[in-house]
């Protein structure tokens, strides 16, 4: 059932833990500016999420849009320096502007074997046009997740309020305990991870910037940004070294130097993020080692896919919770009462 689900529960849990990321600004406008309507305040607040966003990428674009011009210039150049003569020789080249000349599109079609490949392509056509369907149902769940996103926010308050009716009675002391002890750590963990998260990307962008790498400025953003989610970096490795082969031909260096300088990029920062960063940063505020939240996020990961990522860390921290209060030290702890 839960396989079946994935689709339309992904939106609700991706919009919750947003929703609960922002709940704190929402409470900030209420208490502190005075707005008294909930819906006012979300709605403010939004608007400032959506503005400063939108600030951020006014202030970006005209960097990235030269990057982005300076790496399109760069394929064209690696493009043109490439040399047939290295991969064909003078006759198979002759040959082949033979065929190309000779080639009767009309003959073609009337070849058993040609209909035969065209059929086996068919059905990648229909897949082609699938997928541009499928598109357009990925962004219906993107609408469907804002909508979920503004009815929590308005709602958070009342969740707040009332989840613990949903909790038999008699468990009801150990689960406010519980929830108490997530919530603190959890306020804690996203504070650290987008403290690290934003040095990461700042710390990528200026040693991409430092060896010349097109739209440096951009992926070491983008690294920053997938850097949320821990050692979700690595999925940059791929872009940034044909970006780096596309410094080789627009500068004319050798690729294993280019290559080189985006190891070393790629070292010194994993270093400062695993030596200093997250000892200093991630380890006080969780209290789990860097290990023990890659494990957490590949055992969720592994069983519930993207959703799993998302409630890894809330998970591990009530089964931690849990171990600490009532199996480690049961009789130390005196149960949060509301």
């Amino acid at each position: 059932m839960f396989s079946r689900l994935y689709g339309v529960l992904l939106p609700f849990f991706a919009a919750f833990l947003l929703a609960y990321l922002l709940d704190p600004f929402v409470d900030f406008v209420q208490n502190k500016c005075k707005v008294k309507i909930r819906g006012l305040a979300v709605t403010i607040v939004l608007l400032l999420f959506t503005g400063a966003l939108t600030l951020a990428l006014y202030l970006l674009i005209p960097a990235i849009g030269h990057e982005v011009r300076l790496a399109a210039i760069g394929v064209e150049q690696y493009i043109a320096s490439i040399d047939l003569d290295k991969f064909l020789s003078v006759e198979q080249q002759q040959k082949f502007d033979e065929m190309v000349e000779r080639m009767n599109i009309e003959g073609i079609l009337s070849d058993p074997e040609a209909r035969e490949a065209l059929k086996s392509i068919a059905p990648h056509i229909g897949g082609w046009i699938t997928g541009g369907l499928s598109w357009l149902a990925e962004l219906f769940v993107v609408v469907i997740a804002l909508m979920y996103l503004v009815f929590l926010m308005v709602a958070f308050p009342r969740i707040r309020a009332n989840w613990i009716n949903f909790v038999p009675f008699k468990y009801r002391s150990k689960a406010r305990t519980l929830m108490h002890e997530a919530n603190r750590n959890m306020n804690a963990y996203f504070r650290g991870q987008g403290m690290v998260a934003f040095i990461v990307g700042i710390l990528f962008a200026i040693g991409f910037s430092i060896i010349g790498m097109p739209m440096g400025i951009a992926m070491g953003l983008i690294i920053g940004v997938l850097n949320f989610v821990p050692y979700m970096q690595a999925l940059g490795i791929p872009p940034c070294i044909l970006l780096c082969l596309v410094q080789s031909a627009q500068t004319g260096r050798p690729v294993w130097v280019t290559l080189l300088c985006l190891a070393i990029v790629f070292v010194v920062v994993q270093t400062l993020q695993d030596m200093v960063l997250v000892p200093k940063i991630m380890g006080k505020v969780t209290g789990m080692s860097p290990a023990a939240i890659l494990l957490s996020l590949s055992i969720w990961g592994a069983i519930f896919g993207v959703i799993g990522m998302i409630i890894a860390l809330p998970m591990t921290t009530l089964i931690m919770s849990y171990y600490q209060h009532y199996i480690k030290h049961s009789n130390n702890i005196k149960p949060v009462e509301s």
